[in-house]
């Protein structure tokens, strides 16, 4: 008891540290002087509840999970019931928008690109076992493809698609080169730097990406060549005027969010597919020992190679429609804090888990949209999440299940 006392009592001061220059100072104009007012009862509650909770409620949560030794697995479905359930969830998902608001679609398609983007990383982190920090370059990389292939040289959505992926592929070849020899912290550093390193680059070449403005204007998918807009260009058809149909609003946001859900479906169906085969064997091999997989006969910078490669191409994918969906990119789209959430992605909902991606995109896009009286303490509150998922729970919402062979004593 004395010893969760004292440790309660540096995490109690610890939190204040850590709140007092955030939320315990408040700045006071008082004339033509500023006076900074401490809010103590910010301050002390904080403590307080940390000082709490290390006392009583962590040690009752050791107590429980620790007399738990044996794990209940999910009951394993027949293959039919597997494909019928998928079958039915698909078919949720597309008549979905059909019934419910705008303001929910526009959520749903921010959800289907952050499962895009977090089956991309699982790819590297999940499968490969390479810490990413830089992800978010390649989706940079991705959206400005199909930006300045419009802008330059005037190309719709599905002409620039797939450039977008080689290209955040050809960057992800690239930067597989330098990281080659490195695991671990060094990787994640190289990789942090690469994501930098692109968003500056974007602001500095302003001549031909627009610097900090980015690149306004970008036309929206086409349905078989033809503009799903209210207005076409001298000599085009819109859609709705094929059709016969009047224009709405809604009938475009339906339009993105099915089309982001194809390219969603492509990516899990992509992913499943590699990591059943001989690549996808050889990416577990490398997570779970380099040296044992060199032992094999494997080689490790091929592997290393073709998941960034792959991983990045889904980004680019991402990329590209996310500028679409906007209309406008901007470097500051790209942050640090876009690698990190995708991060946080893969991270709960189970590294290796694609079930468990899809999940947790759900939970962290969703969540803070519903909860918008808290989002001046939305970062605080996730980490929080985070570190209470790390504790208590650190493979995951979902993790995946590995096969294993038990031999009785």
């Amino acid at each position: 008891m004395g010893n969760n006392v004292k440790n309660a009592l540096i995490a109690a001061f610890m939190a204040g540290v850590i709140i007092a220059p955030i939320f315990g100072l408040q700045i006071v104009r008082v004339g033509m002087q500023t006076h900074l007012k401490p809010e103590w009862d910010m301050i002390v509650g904080g403590m307080a509840i940390v000082f709490v909770f290390q006392v009583l409620v962590r040690p009752f949560f050791a107590r429980l999970f620790a007399g738990k030794g044996t794990k209940r697995a999910m009951p394993v479905l027949p293959e039919s019931a597997r494909r019928g359930l998928i079958f039915l969830l698909v078919a949720i998902a597309v008549i979905f928008p059909f019934f419910t608001g705008r303001a929910h679609v526009d959520i749903a398609t921010l959800v289907l690109i952050y499962i895009m983007l977090g089956l991309g990383l699982n790819i590297v982190v999940g499968f490969a076992g390479l810490l990413d920090l830089g992800f978010v370059g390649f989706y940079a990389v991705g959206a400005y493809t199909y930006a300045l292939l419009y802008h330059w040289a005037g190309w719709g959505f599905w002409q620039a698609l797939p450039l977008a992926g080689a290209m955040s592929a050809l960057f992800g070849f690239v930067l597989g080169f330098p990281v080659l020899r490195l695991r671990g912290d060094y990787l994640a550093i190289v990789t942090l730097g690469f994501g930098e390193i692109i968003r500056l680059l974007l602001i500095n070449m302003y001549s031909f990406t627009g610097g900090p403005d980015g690149i306004s204007g970008i036309p929206k998918p086409t349905v078989f060549g033809f503009p799903m807009a209210r207005r076409a260009a001298e000599g085009q058809t819109t859609f709705h005027e094929l059709v016969g149909w009047t224009f709405s609003n809604q009938d475009v946001i339906v339009y993105l969010y099915l089309t982001a859900l194809c390219m969603a479906l492509f990516a899990l169906y992509v992913s499943n597919r590699v990591i059943r085969m001989p690549i996808g064997r050889a990416w577990e091999a490398l997570r779970e020992d380099e040296i044992a997989c060199r032992s094999l006969g494997l080689n490790p910078t091929r592997i290393k190679l073709s998941a960034f490669t792959m991983g990045a191409t889904f980004a680019g994918l991402g990329g590209a429609f996310f500028a679409a969906r906007q209309g406008l990119v901007n470097p500051e789209s790209f942050t640090f804090m876009e690698s990190a959430l995708i991060l946080a992605i893969v991270v709960l909902g189970g590294m290796g888990s694609q079930v468990g991606v899809i999940l947790a995109a759900i939970v962290l896009t969703v969540v803070p949209e519903i909860a918008r009286e808290f989002a001046e303490y939305r970062m605080l509150i996730f980490g929080l999440v985070m570190v209470l998922m790390m504790m208590w729970r650190p493979q995951g919402l979902l993790p995946v299940k590995r096969p294993q062979v038990e031999l009785k004593a």
